[in-house]
C-alpha cells in the first residue's frame, strides 16, 4: 500500500490531503485516472524519476512571471519539491 505524505499545514485550499492529490494550476491531471508521474515513477528507474522532478523545479523556478496571465510557476515548483522530497524519502 502507498503511503503518502501529507502537506505540513493539513488539508489545502484545494482540498488535497496529499501531494497527489494537488495541482497546481488548473486541474487537467486530476481529471486523469492516473496521473502522468505515477506512470513515470513506475516506468522509470528511481534515478530517472529523481531527475525528472529536478528538472520540472528548475524549469517551473526559472519561468516564474514569465508568462503573462499563468499561474505561478513558483507553486508549480514547490509542488514538485514536495513530490521529490516524498519520492526520496520512500526509495532512496
Amino acid at each position: 500500500m502507498k503511503e503518502y505524505m501529507t502537506w505540513l499545514n493539513g488539508e489545502r485550499s484545494d482540498g488535497a490531503r496529499d501531494i497527489d492529490e494537488h495541482q497546481a494550476g488548473g486541474d487537467h491531471y486530476k481529471r486523469m485516472a492516473v496521473q502522468p508521474w505515477e506512470v513515470m515513477e513506475l516506468i522509470l528507474t528511481a534515478e530517472e524519476f529523481s531527475g525528472y522532478l529536478k528538472g520540472c523545479i528548475i524549469k517551473h523556478s526559472m519561468r516564474n512571471n514569465s508568462k503573462p496571465g499563468e499561474y505561478n510557476d513558483l507553486e508549480k515548483a514547490k509542488h514538485y519539491m514536495a513530490k521529490l522530497n516524498d519520492f526520496e524519502k520512500r526509495v532512496f
